[in-house]
This record gives structure tokens, C-alpha cells and sequence, in this order.
């Protein structure tokens, strides 16, 4: 008897192997898509109605926060007066797991009226939608994940997935940068992030503890109370970074049995550690500190020709700038 874990383990691994096919389909159909739309000057309109409704709803989303102007039309508005939304040229993704959805089929001549591209993003292209398209996006033909195999996950997944792919294709098509994607996010944290920079938000040298080369782990501890920032600055006599020491260093320190009393801080600093710079930006920074096998909270700001030590960042000072 199967349990729920292997059903979930089950519908994983499924949903992994599809998209690893999806990702061996991809053809010229899908460049010349790309081409497409990077071209037209207005926006795509995506069409859909249930489950495909709802990710065509997503993919419009990811579009328009990534350079291409989208919009999600249902289908059973359409033909209520929302076409009106459409503009002559404007190029239509229909999605349609089985491609015959009758709500889309029975647009297809509107459409064309509008002169408009038909894009089908479909499961099926033998279907009605595909064989009338004037480009198709194929999902595959695979069983959906589910113990039924009736649910839409693997559908959905592929469909959204590809969705995706349509975007980071036309982010790399058009050069979309971090900055662009920042204008897009004026007030969300992901695009403070990146509009910020590691100088706007660090803790100053003056508010961080800080003992030169010399000084004695006794010394370094006493600072590193007095400014609780998680770490110390070792700096040479001309302020130069040449060390670092976090609270973790301490710790392990300790437990090897260190004496306080005798230690110096060469015996216990990061030789050369991992630092960034003024000019930086925040998300940068983060990926840094994030994207590692053993994750940091703290770095050390340097100026970028001389190494000499500005300040500290903080983890909980990039959370703190993307505060509205």
C-alpha cells in the first residue's frame, strides 16, 4: 500500500523528469516566439480559463516585472466585452493543457480579426488550437503526477515553467538588467535591494569594534561587547583590513580550550576574509553572504584600491533597508 510521503516523492519525481524533457524540447518554434515578441512594440495578451486561467495570470505577471508588457485576459470575459483590451497586432498566447478548450477555440476568429499572432501554449498539437496557431509552445503529452492522474500538476508545473523560460529569454534577448528590474520594484525589498548599495545602509568603522594587529584576544572581546555587530575589524597601524573576527570564531575558539588570557588575535582571525565595498549592491552583497555552502552574517566593507576597513554589513542591515 502506497503512503502519502511516496505519493509526494512520487509526484516530485515525476514533475522533475518532465521538466527535464521540457527542457530537451525546446526548438526553434520557441526562438522564433522569443523573436516575436521582443519585436512588437505593445503588449502579449495571455488567454486561459480554470488552472491555466490562474498561470496564465502568473506568467503575464513575470513578464511585465521583467521588461514585456503582458496582461491576462479570461476567456469568458473576452467575449463579454474585455477584447477591447487588444490592440491590432498584439500577439495572444492561448493556454490549453488539451488544446480544445472550447471557451478558446471559439476566440480564434475574433482573433484573427485583430490581426493578431496566435501563440498556442498547449499539451496536445494535434489540437484544435494548435493546428490554428500561427506558433505552438508544446508542453508534452505526459500524465499529470497525481495518484488520479487527474489533478493538473504536472501540466500546470510544465505550462508555468515554461512561462519562465519565455521570460528569462527575453531578459537575456533584450540585455534586461538588475537595475531595470529595480525600477520595476520601487517598493518591494527585492528591488530596494538592488537599487541600494553596501555604502547607504553599513555600519561605520566608528560604530564597529576594531584592535590593531597586535592587540590580544582579551582586547578583542572587550570591543566586540562594546559594539555588538557580531565580528571585529583587525586593522594594521594605517587602518589597513587585516583580519576578521565573529562571534562564531570565538566560540570555537573556546571550545578548543583558547586562553583569553595568553591568545593574541592572530590566533584566532580569518586571514584575508571575504569582504565587499561601498559600490556594491545590497542583493549583491546578500548573494555573497547567502550563497555558500557555510552562510555569513557579517562582512567587512573595504574601500576598493586601498583595503582600508570602512565599517561592517550586517545581514540584519539589508532586512532592515527593505522596511517600508
Amino acid at each position: 500500500m502506497t503512503t502519502p510521503l511516496q505519493s509526494a516523492q512520487s509526484l516530485l519525481k515525476a514533475e522533475a523528469e518532465a521538466l527535464t524533457e521540457l527542457s530537451q524540447r525546446l526548438d526553434g518554434s520557441f526562438t522564433k516566439v522569443v523573436d516575436l515578441i521582443a519585436k512588437h512594440s505593445g503588449k502579449v495578451v495571455l488567454i486561459g480559463v480554470g488552472k491555466s486561467g490562474l498561470i496564465a495570470q502568473k506568467i503575464a505577471a513575470t513578464l511585465c516585472s521583467t521588461g514585456t508588457p503582458a496582461i491576462f485576459l479570461h476567456a469568458a470575459d473576452a467575449v463579454h466585452g474585455d477584447l477591447g483590451i487588444l490592440q491590432s497586432g498584439d500577439p495572444v498566447i492561448l493556454i490549453s493543457r488539451s488544446g480544445a478548450t472550447a471557451e478558446l477555440v471559439r476566440l480564434l476568429p475574433v482573433l484573427r480579426s485583430f490581426k493578431s499572432p496566435l501563440i498556442a501554449l498547449v499539451g496536445n498539437t494535434q489540437s484544435p488550437l494548435a493546428t490554428q496557431a500561427d506558433y505552438v509552445l508544446d508542453i508534452g503529452a505526459r500524465p499529470e503526477a497525481d495518484p488520479l492522474g487527474l489533478v493538473p500538476t504536472t501540466s500546470t508545473l510544465l505550462t508555468l515553467a515554461l512561462g519562465d523560460a519565455l521570460a528569462a529569454a527575453l531578459i537575456t534577448h533584450r540585455g534586461f538588467g538588475a537595475s531595470d528590474f529595480a525600477r520595476f520594484h520601487p517598493a518591494g525589498q527585492l528591488g530596494r535591494n538592488l537599487s541600494l548599495t553596501v555604502g547607504e545602509v553599513f555600519q561605520s568603522i566608528e560604530r564597529c569594534a576594531r584592535v590593531d594587529i597586535s592587540a590580544s584576544l582579551r582586547e578583542a572581546v572587550i570591543a566586540m561587547t562594546t559594539f555588538p555587530n557580531g565580528a571585529a575589524c583587525i586593522l594594521n597601524t594605517e587602518g589597513i583590513l587585516m583580519g576578521l573576527i565573529t562571534d562564531g570564531d570565538l566560540r570555537r575558539a573556546l571550545s578548543r580550550g583558547i586562553d583569553l588570557n595568553t591568545a593574541k588575535v592572530v590566533d584566532v582571525m580569518t586571514k584575508n576574509p571575504i569582504r565587499t565595498h561601498p559600490q556594491v549592491s545590497l542583493v549583491e552583497a546578500a548573494r555573497v553572504m547567502e550563497d555558500r555552502p557555510s552562510q555569513i552574517s557579517v562582512l567587512p566593507v573595504t574601500h576598493p584600491e586601498n583595503q582600508k576597513c570602512l565599517g561592517l554589513l550586517r545581514i540584519h542591515d539589508i532586512y532592515q533597508a527593505g522596511l517600508v
